[in-house]
């Protein structure tokens, strides 16, 4: 058996970030992954997804570029090129994932971990133990159970695709469905988007639901409400046959499953330790990132809750102060989190929607805009940028902010902080404006 201070399960952001953050305190570590490291967000999430999104919208740029005078001729898109290159990118990653373990005297351990009770887990026959073990092992895309759904992909397998499908259906309304549905639409591939239910982005603030369905059906992006896929066959010469019930069959070249995930915690053997787990497969966790076991940890999307890979560092990294720092009451604060979705337009939000809000506050007051940026001034295409602030209480305090349109992912950070330290309308009012850009708008409404 080999004894340490703290192991951690899962080479993801979240596993490496507290993993190191350990390490620097002097603790003795070891993380535990079979896989790559670097988890969904490196190898078939965050990174690859952004990759494939500037990919898109390169294409979005050479078809404006007429407008601005440049004689630019569009001769095709090479799908394996940018795989290659894109491939190349993220074994990068995963070597430096792996030389900054190395760096911090992280022992890596290679394989599979099971819980043998609350100290000790066993991987593939090597027995590690220690007081503290975390738990941060993801998730994984799930198919629904229907005939046929193993001829769909998941996430995962979009980024395994070797050549552009030139018919392709997307099934979900969440941020994973209207991100590769925007990317397949905006590099050629004729889409359609199935979405069981009334609107796209259910948690999110009504109005970028409404102008991201209205920016994807410009864009000539099918999306059909109300509408299931019951089952899937493929006829000989490869098509996908999707029968939707009474909305019809469609046919495609693939059929990409966007409808959950589920937490990687059936194999840990957590039945072992004592560990209370959800009926979903996530782990219950305090303000501390503890489990129901003392000595037993959990961070990032196996806990439910702000499913985003910085999210995973940050908790990890507080956890880790907390446990080797002497700083016992140092912990995550999961309100006012930032979240962009990298849809075509990109989408920044933070703090709480307007029905939220509404909820929580009698006085609730809503600034908005909807505006066409100086960008497309002269282009062919006039794409609108929505802005909504959230104000509550008597001195108006923003608490949520809610952007649609180009640029909103970067300019999102910079007014988060605002929106995390408390400021109010006034606060906005009294920041000078920057001119022109789109995000002077969120300091001159009224």
């Amino acid at each position: 058996m080999e004894s340490f201070d703290y192991v951690v399960i899962g080479g993801g952001s979240g596993g490496v970030a507290t993993a190191r953050r350990a390490a620097e305190y002097g603790a003795k570590v070891a993380l535990i992954e079979a896989n790559r490291l670097g988890g969904t967000c490196v190898n078939v999430g965050c990174v690859p997804k952004k990759v494939m999104w500037n990919a898109a919208d390169m294409a979005h740029r050479l078809h404006d570029a007429a407008s601005y005078g440049f004689d630019v001729r569009n001769e095709g898109f090479d799908w394996s090129s940018l795989k290659n290159r894109r491939d190349a990118y993220l074994l990068r990653l995963n070597d430096l994932y792996a030389n900054l373990l190395e760096k911090a005297n992280v022992t890596l351990v290679r394989g599979y971990a099971r819980f043998r009770d609350a100290t000790t887990v066993d991987v593939d026959g090597r027995v590690l133990s220690a007081p503290h073990i975390t738990i941060a092992t993801g998730g994984h895309p799930v198919f629904p159970d229907i005939p046929g759904a193993e001829l769909g992909i998941s996430s995962d397998g979009f980024f395994a695709l070797e050549q552009q499908p030139r018919r392709v259906v997307v099934v979900g309304g969440g941020y994973i469905a209207v991100e590769l549905a925007g990317v397949f639409r905006a590099l050629g591939s004729d889409v359609t988007q199935l979405v069981r239910g009334q609107r796209l982005l259910r948690p999110f603030d009504q109005m970028l639901a409404d102008e991201l369905t209205e920016r994807m059906s410009e864009d000539g992006i099918d999306i059909r409400f109300s509408t299931e896929a019951q089952a899937i066959e493929r006829r000989a010469d490869g098509v996908l046959m999707i029968d939707c019930g009474e909305a019809g069959t469609l046919e495609a070249d693939c059929l990409l499953w966007a409808t959950g995930r589920r937490a990687n915690t059936a194999e840990l053997g957590l039945e072992a330790a004592g560990v209370t787990v959800n009926i979903d497969g996530t782990i219950p966790v305090d303000a501390f990132q503890d489990t129901s076991i003392a000595g037993i940890h959990a961070i990032g999307d196996i806990i439910g809750e702000a499913e985003l890979t910085p999210v995973a560092i940050a908790a990890g990294r507080r956890l880790a102060t907390r446990l080797f720092d002497d700083q016992p009451e140092v912990c995550l604060d999961y309100a006012d989190i930032p979240s962009v979705v990298f849809s075509h337009p990109t989408i920044g939000t933070v703090g709480l929607t307007e029905a939220q809000a509404r909820e929580k506050w009698p006085d609730v007051k809503v600034y908005s805009s909807r505006f066409t940026p100086m960008y497309y001034a002269i282009t062919e295409r006039k794409p609108k940028t929505a802005m909504k602030l959230v104000c509550a209480g008597p001195d108006e305090r923003v608490v949520g902010l809610h952007v649609i349109g180009e640029g909103a992912d970067e300019m999102l950070q910079g007014f988060a902080v605002a929106v995390k330290m408390g400021a109010t309308k006034r606060d906005f009012d009294n920041t000078v404006a920057i001119h022109p850009t789109s995000a002077e708008e969120l300091v001159t409404m009224r």
